[in-house]
């Protein structure tokens, strides 16, 4: 299995942000996960990788080249892929996982959960998507999106598309056995 992480460049302002990406790196390896991730040396990003990469585990990182020439590529990586746009990145990411997994982070994080779960939502794909909820950053959003649900501007079983978890080992045993939804997006025809 290949899973896509989706995390901070920067490590956040506690330290079990920093665990938690080094410990889920950790059991992916361990679970025989390939780790699909941005590239970066920096942050989560780094953490992650560096988890994975310490049990002996395989890194496949893609980075558009502006930030290679940055210096924030991880070098140590089994596979890093250098690709022209953002935009190129996202899709081949996107293309390499079987499923997708959202550490805390900040908007870029956001912006790419969001994205493939839009995606899988509208049947593009039928891959599934996790929070790893570390020290509860998520809580919030959580609840946001709670109430979204109840203000009638996403479905129910759209919602429970996100598979929520704290611990690695109950995390990917919950993306293995995730089954997406049969609801349709569109409305019906009558209520346009």
């Amino acid at each position: 299995m290949r899973l896509c992480v989706f995390c901070g460049s920067s490590d956040g302002a506690r330290p079990l942000y920093r665990e938690a990406a080094t410990a889920l790196g950790r059991h992916f390896a361990e679970a025989g996960i390939e780790l699909v991730y941005g590239g970066g040396k920096v942050g989560l990003m780094g953490a992650v990788a560096d988890g994975a990469l310490s049990a002996g585990g395989r890194v496949t990182g893609i980075m558009p080249q502006a930030l290679v020439e940055k210096e924030t590529a991880h070098r140590g990586l089994t596979d890093l892929r250098v690709v022209a746009s953002m935009h190129e990145r996202k899709a081949m990411m996107a293309d390499l996982a079987e499923g997708f997994v959202a550490l805390p982070g900040g908007l870029g994080t956001f912006e790419e959960m969001f994205e493939v779960w839009t995606w899988a939502q509208l049947g593009y794909h039928r891959k599934p998507l996790a929070v790893f909820n570390a020290g509860g950053f998520y809580d919030g959003l959580l609840g946001f999106l709670d109430s979204v649900v109840e203000e009638g501007f996403v479905r129910e079983p759209h919602r429970a598309m996100l598979i929520v978890g704290t611990e690695p080992a109950d995390l990917v045993a919950r993306i293995r056995a995730y089954e997406p939804p049969r609801v349709i997006k569109w409305v019906k025809a009558e209520e346009r």
